[in-house]
């Protein structure tokens, strides 16, 4: 939101008071507090009819330092982020100066401090090894009054039609930190513009908008710089960054209400920032092996029954091609009844029967709900009597006719609500269900009563956290810790812990395709590890260049889905050689397993997510800073997805030796490559000195990745430990000893296994 009419100027009906200096500062046993007048205090007439704003600064993990601004604090405290990590007592405080008239006052907290100088001009700023990260200065931190005739944006206009549309507030808390030459923002949540948001002007507030669109499905309230440190604004309702877009020096964020809170959290490097921030909003639950294969949709609007379904896998598998996971979109109900959890026994009349078909078939079903409770559905009269939705003020249930007519909002605030709706899950896990994709979350309303009295505007976007985790936790009850997986549409802050998301409603072209690896890239690095997307784009249907293309990008991930709106998306619709591309890949992932499975543990354990923006493992490199048309799958292979017609690549080889995984062609990277791909390949390069351990089987995702295992070993780098982990959890550490020409590998494996040397082209290009 934009406040201010250039440098020296106000917009029109906008008030703004600002922290003119730091006054007092006291240390205390949470860190510092700070008196900060909205004016320079020199006299003490001077501080009557002056506002203050009251900064405390704490830390709640060691290299995390957090910062409170408030004007009044007599009024409701904003509902921030479930910080699952957030311990107390951490940082030392100290004042420096005489006694009674510090100078200056630090809170450090690991390698990171908070330094504040007293007097005028404001002056906070973020340090580490001596050298300043960032700073908020002269009228950074604010107090901004919006007269009725105001002239600003006054927040997100998405799903306006829908009456989910932002917030009007008229009193609002601003901070802006320093943005250095060459400094570049990055994350946000899952946003399918620019990976750089510089210039930018990002709106924390979900919608169902597409991914053509600004808006986002999953918007993520943190960033992070090329300069070391990211930044976590701790407020679940609308956030606005302006990401050097009103102050070119400096990004914004401002919030409706009287105080701000945010988080400084060091780095230096992007994945230890992902792992620091993770560490206080958790990290991605362990998903099953069998998630990663290859999952098959009836797609959205189509004709299916279990004839319909059985066809398509039975096709799938006389072709050669391994599926995992089969799912049933919205229709596995009846219409005008989403959800009620029922079986829409006109085409499943025997539900229990076909799902054990299906799993006599060696296949794993998902199942399509959304937190929406219909009127024609008998799961309305339930709901209504027993107080389990979203009423209006006057006590009415919430309705709309914008998705299913009449339908209601499941109150997840209210224990009892949440208890019932997890009741018809676990009613469908009893039948066999084995996954939910949670579809929606988005279009919240801000004209309602929740159960236990939250702020609709707090809860747009916070809604979407409790109806995932209300799914989540039956899972894991019914399966088992490491064996409940999602598929996700909406998220906010610490949606990251309940895997997996995907990318919504793309349309099928190719620039879709590339918006799409953009949202994913950002979605990273918002601290999210798993993700996925509709192969062939949702919307419309693709030509088969664009499915193919595709197809080879969608299986190159951690979960790969077949998935449209109103058309099959199995591979033989499309052409042939599609049924041949989608085998290639599929067993080219599944033969990978070994690696992939072993990545996405370490996205559980650290926060590094599986798909890796280029910036995330190459952060010194000049080079990388833009790049958002490739990305590493793992720290090791570089995959760049091919978006035209024609076939031709650009892309950007890091130094180094890499060798391509398909080819056995070796390549110097340290600049840009053009190359022209074929339908069955594309830029696919594996990093210099890696260890890729390669599974014997390639017809599913869920085999003993120890037995026949091979390793890979790629010319150059350090000597390396690679683990193996299996399914079962059980794992084997292979130590690999590099020597002039040879490598010795010594491996707690009981299990014999084959070491492949990768040898180095005489003459690599």
């Amino acid at each position: 939101m934009k406040f201010t009419d250039g440098f020296w100027q106000l917009r029109p009906g906008v008030t703004a008071l600002y922290a003119q200096e730091a006054y007092d500062i006291e240390a205390t046993q949470n860190g510092l507090v700070v008196t900060a007048p909205t004016a320079i205090i020199r006299q003490r007439g001077d501080t009557l009819n002056r506002a203050v704003i009251t900064a405390e600064i704490h830390s709640p993990l060691p290299g995390i330092i957090g910062v409170r601004l408030t004007h009044h604090a007599g009024g409701t405290r904003h509902a921030g982020f479930d910080l699952v990590g957030a311990e107390a007592g951490h940082g030392s405080a100290a004042l420096h100066g005489a006694a009674g008239h510090p100078e200056s006052a630090t809170l450090t907290s690991g390698g990171l401090t908070a330094r504040v100088t007293a007097g005028a001009p404001w002056n906070l700023t973020f340090e580490t090894d001596g050298r300043v990260l960032a700073s908020s200065g002269s009228k950074s931190v604010g107090h901004v009054s919006l007269a009725t005739d105001a002239t600003v944006d006054r927040g997100p206009a998405g799903n306006a039609r829908a009456g989910s549309a932002g917030p009007g507030g008229t009193a609002f808390m601003h901070e802006q930190l320093s943005l250095g030459v060459g400094e570049l923002v990055y994350g946000l949540g899952e946003r399918f513009g620019p990976l750089v948001k510089n210039g930018q002007v990002v709106d924390v507030w979900n919608a169902d908008g597409g991914t053509s669109s600004e808006q986002a499905y999953k918007n993520v309230p943190f960033y992070l710089t090329n300069r070391g440190y990211g930044v976590l604004v701790n407020d679940t309702g609308h956030v606005s960054f302006e990401v050097g877009s009103e102050a070119v020096e400096r990004v914004q964020f401002s919030v409706e209400g009287e105080s701000i809170e945010y988080f400084v959290i060091l780095g230096p490097t992007p994945k230890e920032i992902l792992e620091r921030y993770t560490a206080l909003t958790g990290r991605p639950a362990a998903v099953p092996a069998w998630s990663y294969g290859l999952w098959l949709s009836t797609s959205f609007t189509t004709d299916y029954d279990e004839q319909t379904v059985t066809s398509f896998i039975d096709a799938m598998a006389e072709r050669d091609l391994p599926l995992s996971v089969f799912h049933f979109d919205c229709f596995w109900m009846r219409e005008f009844n989403w959800c009620d959890f029922e079986w829409d026994a006109r085409v499943f009349p025997d539900p229990e029967g076909m799902l054990s078909r299906l799993h006599d078939k060696d296949l794993r079903v998902c199942v399509w709900i959304n937190p929406y409770i219909g009127q024609r559905s008998a799961l309305f009269a339930e709901g209504k009597q027993n107080g389990y939705f979203v009423k209006r003020p006057d006590g009415s249930v919430w309705q709309w006719d914008l998705w299913q007519a009449g339908m209601a909002l499941v109150d997840f605030t209210n224990p009892a609500a949440t208890a019932w709706y997890q009741s018809k899950l676990r009613a469908l896990l009893d039948q066999g269900v084995d996954a939910f994709k949670t579809d929606f979350g988005e279009r919240i309303p801000l004209e309602v009563d929740y159960f236990d009295g939250s702020s609709p505007e707090r809860m747009h976007n916070w809604y979407t956290q409790l109806y995932n985790q209300a799914v989540f936790d039956v899972l894991q009850d019914a399966r088992g810790e490491g064996d409940a997986v999602l598929f996700a549409r909406s998220a906010t802050v610490g949606g990251q812990r309940l895997p997996v998301h995907w990318g919504g409603d793309s349309t099928s072209t190719y620039e879709s395709m590339a918006e799409t690896l953009r949202g994913g890239l950002s979605l990273a690095l918002s601290g999210f590890g798993l993700w996925s997307h509709d192969i062939g784009g949702f919307e419309g249907t693709p030509d088969a260049g664009v499915f193919k293309r595709w197809t080879a990008f969608g299986l190159l991930g951690s979960h790969s889905r077949f998935h449209g709106s109103n058309s099959y998306r199995v591979p033989w619709a499309f052409d042939e050689e599609a049924v041949e591309v989608t085998r290639r890949f599929t067993t080219l992932k599944l033969s990978l397993m070994p690696y992939l499975f072993e990545v996405g543990r370490e996205a559980t354990r650290t926060g590094t997510p599986v798909m890796r923006p280029m910036q995330l493992e190459f952060p010194d490199d000049p080079g990388t800073a833009y790049l958002d048309r490739q990305y590493m799958l793992g720290a090791d292979i570089l995959v760049a997805p091919v978006f035209n017609a024609e076939g031709w690549v650009d892309f950007y080889l890091p130094s180094g030796t890499w060798t391509g995984l398909l080819t056995g062609e070796t390549i110097t990277g340290g600049g840009w490559r053009r190359e022209k791909h074929d339908f069955l390949s594309l830029p696919l390069y594996v990093r210099e000195g890696a260890v890729l351990p390669r599974g014997a089987r390639n017809d599913r995702p869920d085999y003993p990745y120890l037995e026949g295992l091979t390793l890979e070993v790629y010319p150059g780098g350090d000597d390396r430990v690679v683990t193996v982990t299996e399914p079962t959890g059980e794992s084997a550490s292979f130590t690999v000893t590099r020597h002039a020409g040879t490598v010795d590998v010594v491996s707690t494996s009981p299990l014999p296994f084959t070491v492949r040397q990768v040898q180095v082209d005489p003459a690599p290009r």
